[in-house]
């Protein structure tokens, strides 16, 4: 059975805006909300009792239209760019015009308000805090030198704090744990600005590549793996259960992403370090499950 033509115009818009809004990631930071509420904060309870906590789910809904709108608003403002460093998604999520855009990053802002509100008004003030900081980022932030890649990576990151602060939990290990995501995040963030040099420099980012060159930026990339390998060591001192075989494999696989980093030249070989410390990243979010076990 064939699509109408109206129907595939329909589902390309779909598409394009899974594709701005970063679905899959979406999909990824409300599992590791849930695995995180279950396995970390709240061991002794039992995933009924997770899922159909009302409160809980008004935070990870808010985070969730929050996040997205901010990769809205974000794409918003880097169209140019994207028409440099990534032609043919620019022109798939761009079936979606930039006035549309607009209108569905505002509405999914005013819905996150309304649903934070019904959990408190300290939520409120959170969200309304964070909608600020990712159009910070967006609109000023991005061009500047180095900042805006340690902010970046802080506000993926951020979220996971309103859960903390949800459950009252304040352990160590958990700052441990949120302190080698960022820094895994960090690394890709740089990565990235490799894979976009050509676009970052003709718009006139200050990214490291373009404002101390690629040895230099290379050699910050290996002090931010050996803290990550410092704090794998911290991590693995702790009863941590399976997931410590995650830490202990992240120390190779570390270590083959920082000769990849030194010997790639190519923008095909950053995206696949680029991707690389994704999936590592992911599988570190499923491995949640198997904390204390």
């Amino acid at each position: 059975m064939f699509l109408s033509k109206g129907q595939e115009n329909i589902l390309v818009k779909v598409l394009g805006l899974f594709s701005i809004i970063r679905g899959y990631n979406i999909l990824i930071l409300i599992l590791a909300q849930y695995l995180t509420a279950r396995y970390v904060f709240s061991p002794n309870s039992n995933f009924e009792q997770i899922i159909f906590d009302l409160n809980l789910f008004y935070l990870v809904f808010a985070t969730a239209l929050s996040t997205s709108s901010g990769y809205i608003i974000n794409n918003y403002f880097d169209a140019e760019k994207d028409k440099i460093n990534r032609p043919q998604k620019f022109l798939i999520e761009h079936t979606i015009s930039q006035g549309l855009q607009f209108r569905i990053y505002l509405l999914m802002n005013l819905t996150c308000l309304v649903v934070s509100w019904l959990f408190s008004l300290k939520a409120v003030i959170f969200f309304v805090t964070y909608i600020l900081g990712i159009l910070l980022y967006s609109v000023l932030i991005k061009r500047l030198f180095w900042l805006s890649n340690i902010y970046k990576a802080f506000l993926t990151i951020l979220p996971f704090f309103a859960i903390t602060l949800y459950f009252k939990n304040f352990e160590q290990i958990i700052f441990l744990y949120a302190g080698f995501l960022f820094l895994l995040i960090l690394i890709k963030d740089i990565i990235k600005d490799f894979e976009n040099f050509k676009g970052d420099w003709v718009h006139s980012y200050k990214t490291l590549p373009i404002v101390f060159g690629n040895p230099i930026t290379k050699l910050i990339i290996s002090t931010l793996i050996l803290v990550t390998w410092f704090l794998i060591y911290l991590l693995t001192k702790n009863d941590l259960g399976l997931i410590e075989y995650y830490f202990i494999f992240c120390m190779p696989y570390m270590f083959f992403i920082l000769i990849l980093t030194w010997i790639s030249s190519t923008k095909k070989i950053y995206l696949w370090i680029h991707n690389l410390l994704k999936f590592i990243i992911v599988v570190g979010v499923f491995g949640i499950y198997f904390m204390y076990k």
